[in-house]
């Protein structure tokens, strides 16, 4: 009885410390976060899992982020950085394509041409210091920085980059 008594308050001990070491990592490391909605296809799909973390992380041009800055469509958004604070932003109708500071964007995950949607702003624009421009690989539908509802995005509401989706897919590569 006395052998019992000590592998349950060992097994006990055991398992409140990996509990409360999970709970750590999932509150200041890394969280999870669920698409919701067709923005991202093809790289991301509703429903998808994704690990977002914004441990010593900065933000940088081609990461996808996760965004709960008010906005009229009421939820967060899941959005691919396109430019950041003092970068230019312009859109050729004719081409399809982006450029930021006058040189086209490498976008291989895209699976249409870009479109000037919304009614957000007239192009070129130039994105405010703290704050990004932020688009979706759906390009034709989504709702992101080209609508007013929307717009820029202030850094101080990102609330994490996505680095990895849960299941079979794996690791997000953000070109």
């Amino acid at each position: 009885m006395k052998k019992l008594c000590e592998w349950i308050y060992d097994f006990s001990g055991i398992l409140v410390s990996a509990l409360l070491g999970v709970t750590i990592i999932l509150t200041f490391l890394f969280k999870i976060s669920t698409v919701n909605g067709e923005s991202m296809i093809n790289t991301l799909h509703n429903g998808d899992n994704l690990l977002i973390t914004s441990f010593f992380h900065e933000v940088n041009q081609g990461d996808i982020v996760i965004i709960s800055q008010p906005n009229d469509y009421e939820k967060v958004l899941v959005k691919r950085v396109i430019a950041k604070g003092g970068q230019t932003v312009d859109i050729d109708t004719v081409k399809g394509v982006v450029y930021v500071d006058g040189e086209e964007l490498y976008e291989p995950y895209l699976s249409v041409k870009t479109k000037v949607l919304g009614d957000g702003f007239t192009y070129p624009v130039t994105v405010p210091e703290g704050y990004l421009f932020v688009m979706g690989d759906n390009r034709n539908n989504s709702a992101d920085s080209r609508f007013a509802g929307v717009g820029f995005i202030d850094e101080r509401y990102i609330m994490g980059n996505a680095f990895y989706r849960v299941g079979d897919k794996g690791l997000l590569n953000a070109e």
